[in-house]
């Protein structure tokens, strides 16, 4: 995954930076109950991730430690006593899985995606449709929706199909954010099928996703691909009214962050390729209107 850890801060940021800075940690919007099992799972993914993708480790080592990470996850699920080498991460996390009998499921998922990110860039592999890449985000991003609502005590059908579309659109919009700090290390989200379709068939992925170019045969597949996301999005804008109290607020934080980072790669278009979109604090007050709309 993209970008370095941020700090954990105590309040919410609505930048879409990935599914972790999403996250929301410790924040004052967070039900304060909640704010110790929510920490403990934002570190365990963010350690995670930082093993998939920080230092100069060799795949085979990401993907040895990440294998010992899992091991240890299943061990403190057990009830056994796991490694060692994370402390800091497996203490808290175990006793917050036996205080809220955090869903299993959901903690391996996060597991399984990041070393799919390892061994997709060690390869030098695309997604070839959206299908797939929506079960990388299936494993990527909505397991951090489903572990927040077990939290929340929100569990219909209605409520996680909601959540697995906005963060499957949260990890999208992030992709397309950071189309220009991920083709050059090797990180292809943009899907072959969809590239094909607007002319742009990608052959040789290291190679031709390094050579395409910010033009107006790029525009139309990054236009597709940001509506894709929107469309997504739009699927579980009903769950802000399902999550009670200041929880709700959050995800509208959340989403309407997203949004206007969203709109800021559609305005970009093809220069996306290679230019990251950022927000400023210029754009609280339309995100602050948004969310109160919602």
């Amino acid at each position: 995954m993209p970008n370095a850890v941020p700090a954990v801060t105590p309040t919410a940021t609505p930048v879409a930076i990935n599914h972790y800075e999403n996250f929301p940690v410790a924040s004052w919007l967070c039900p304060p109950r909640l704010r110790a099992p929510i920490t403990a799972i934002y570190h365990f993914a963010r350690t995670a991730d930082d093993i998939a993708d920080e230092g100069h480790a060799s795949a085979a080592e990401r993907l040895a430690q990440l294998r010992q990470y899992r091991l240890d996850l299943h061990a403190v699920a057990e009830g056994a006593t796991p490694s060692g080498s994370w402390p800091h991460i497996f203490g808290p996390l175990a006793t917050q899985m036996r205080a809220f009998a955090l869903p299993m499921a959901s903690l391996d998922a996060l597991l399984s995606a990041f070393a799919q990110d390892v061994a997709h860039t060690r390869d030098g592999l695309a997604y070839p449709n959206w299908a797939a890449l929506h079960d990388y985000c299936q494993r990527s991003a909505n397991p951090v929706g489903r572990l927040l609502l077990h939290l929340y005590g929100v569990s219909s059908d209605e409520a996680l199909a909601e959540s697995d579309a906005i963060c499957t659109a949260l990890q999208l919009i992030n992709f397309w954010q950071d189309l220009s700090v991920d083709i050059p290390r090797g990180r292809y989200y943009l899907p072959l099928a969809e590239c094909t379709a607007h002319g742009l068939p990608i052959m040789n992925p290291q190679r031709d996703f390094a050579a395409l170019a910010a033009d107006e045969k790029a525009a139309p597949l990054i236009a597709a691909c940001t509506n894709h996301a929107s469309a997504q999005m739009q699927k579980g804008l009903q769950l802000v009214r399902r999550i009670p109290g200041r929880a709700g607020w959050e995800l509208r934080a959340v989403v309407q962050g997203a949004l206007r980072t969203l709109d800021k790669v559609r305005a970009l278009g093809a220069q996306a390729l290679h230019q990251r979109p950022t927000l400023s604090y210029a754009d609280a007050p339309r995100i602050g209107w948004r969310m109160w709309r919602m």
